[in-house]
């Protein structure tokens, strides 16, 4: 637990794994969201939609790898103020259950000056 103040955190990317590629953004779409068809390198083609908060979803095929009951993670955090400190910039990390947790710590606010 840490003493020092709050840490500012907030949902950066969910990345999640189907069977059923289309069918899903079709689901995702009638809740009001637009998709985007991306790939990225020799990646999968896959699916991703910016939320009014920033936050990003993405719909990715389903593989043996990734199957469909996983999900990736992604938080947008305040780096100086986690314990320990965070340097700034994109970090992947692995949770206790292997998932890929990608963290995006901002870069560090000076104090405030007295005067």
């Amino acid at each position: 637990m840490s003493t020092g103040p709050p840490a500012t955190v907030s949902m950066a990317l969910l990345v999640l794994y189907t069977d059923h590629l289309e069918e899903s953004r079709r689901f995702y779409t009638r809740l009001g969201l637009t998709f985007r068809k991306e790939q990225h390198g020799n990646g999968p083609e896959h699916y991703a939609a910016v939320m009014p908060d920033g936050t990003v979803l993405e719909l990715y095929p389903a593989t043996e790898r990734r199957p469909a009951t996983s999900a990736r993670l992604g938080f947008n955090v305040t780096g100086h103020t986690m314990t320990p400190p965070m340097k700034a910039g994109r970090h992947l990390l692995d949770d206790p259950d292997g998932r890929t947790v990608e963290v995006h710590a901002g870069p560090a606010v000076p104090p405030e000056s007295e005067e």
